[in-house]
């Protein structure tokens, strides 16, 4: 193989959240061609999801638009979604890449009109919203999706709901009879920015996750608050749809327990330090207190924890919450020992939301092939051509994740031009 046929070889970059999509940009604007794998119907991560992210607290579609338009604008980046990386062979310069693409049952007609979900009743829980309410079966997966399709639910493809789906469409864009597909690309290099997974909440057996309806995770949290979320960004609780009076966070929900997550997340404090605002902002009669080991906001968002803690309707009680059980109208009583005064107590909150940790991807799946080194977390560490980026490689929040997608694409193009 000769350089030229080297440098005229794609990047393959798996992941289109944040490190994703910046290392697929980056790499792009400077030339090169770039095959860029999401396991998702669309792009943007987990960000998609937020309400408000650090360190500007702005909406995440200000960001992504701004991605997403400077993607059309590049013909050098290949898309796949609802695609996975099910092997990598070969080495640096000259890698084998094996792509399956699952079926999306609606083509590169659709113009996001709507009429197969019109035409459909079948419901499934919704995934964008942590399966918080129902969508149809037939849906878009988000107002700012990219691509902007539907998407036909495998569980109506078949039936009489995804014929129905079909006959709708005016345009000619549900294809029943999509069986995806699969593809080998010959790649220069690979980046793995395969992102994270919130911590199993349901895992944490003392809280009983799955037996109260008004404990929600922190990402639960984050659509609760948004706009385009199950209630519409008003704060309520799942069990009755009222507004919450008193909100409990608990920090370091199965993270730095060596029964869970042994390590420290990063992010989480300063999460429910931003949801305490959401909260107060939406609720001013509402209280929210912080139950955490210790509150850890570095550098410059130290003064973001300051702003918080003037707020008198914010209260830190320094305690790891041993138990939590069902009050009386849906409401919980929290259990646990004050470590400042040694008191033991027992509060009761009608909202009580769990600051779960960020577990990487490739400890719940690792790169299939490739020579990757891995800590004990399941982090990427050193590596001998596929290249790791963002959260795989450590607990990151979103400025970090953008700088690792440039670092990341500056490696790729440099083992594809060498």
């Amino acid at each position: 193989m000769t350089d030229q046929d080297q440098a005229s070889r794609p990047i393959v970059v798996v992941g289109g959240g944040m490190s994703g999509l910046t290392a697929a940009l980056e790499a792009a604007e400077a030339g090169q061609e770039v095959v860029l794998v999401e396991k998702n119907p669309y792009l943007g991560g987990r960000v998609a999801q937020l309400n408000q992210y650090f360190p500007k607290l702005c909406p995440p579609y200000c960001g992504l638009e701004i991605n997403f338009r400077r993607i059309r604008a590049n013909e050098l980046i290949t898309i796949y979604t609802l695609a996975e990386v099910t092997s990598v062979q070969g080495a640096a310069g000259d890698y084998q890449v094996t792509i399956k693409q699952s079926p999306r049952y609606v083509n590169d007609k659709c113009t996001a009109c709507g009429k197969c979900s019109e035409a459909v009743e079948a419901t499934i829980p919704n995934p964008f919203n942590y399966g918080m309410d129902q969508i149809k079966a037939a849906y878009l997966p988000h107002d700012l999706a990219f691509p902007q399709q539907y998407v036909i639910d495998p569980s109506i493809a078949a039936g009489q709901e995804g014929k129905k789906a079909a006959e709708a469409c005016p345009y000619g864009a549900v294809d029943l009879d999509d069986q995806g597909q699969e593809l080998t690309v010959q790649a220069a290099a690979v980046v793995w920015a395969a992102g994270w997974t919130p911590y199993d909440a349901s895992k944490l057996e003392t809280y009983d996750f799955d037996q109260h309806p008004n404990l929600v995770s922190n990402v639960q949290m984050e659509r609760l608050a948004a706009f385009n979320g199950p209630t519409g960004g008003k704060i309520l609780r799942p069990s009755d749809g009222q507004a919450p009076s008193k909100v409990a966070f608990i920090q370091c929900a199965g993270s730095r327990d060596e029964n869970h997550l042994a390590f420290c997340s990063t992010v989480c404090c300063l999460a429910s330090l931003k949801q305490c605002t959401y909260v107060r902002e939406q609720l001013p009669e509402a209280t929210a207190t912080v139950y955490f080991i210790d509150i850890r906001a570095m550098d410059r968002y130290e003064d973001f924890y300051s702003k918080v803690k003037q707020d008198e309707g914010v209260k830190f009680v320094k305690s790891k919450i041993a138990r939590i059980e069902a009050g009386e109208n849906g409401n919980l009583i929290l259990e646990g020992e004050n470590t400042a005064t040694g008191e033991k107590f027992k509060a009761e909150h009608d909202l009580v939301v769990l600051a779960t940790g960020m577990q990487p991807n490739t400890d719940l799946a690792k790169v299939p092939g490739g020579e990757v080194v891995y800590d004990d977390y399941g982090f990427m560490q050193a590596a001998s051509g596929v290249i790791g980026a963002g959260c795989v490689k450590s607990a990151s929040n979103v400025a970090t994740c953008v700088q690792e997608g440039t670092a990341a694409a500056l490696k790729a193009i440099q083992a594809a031009r060498r």
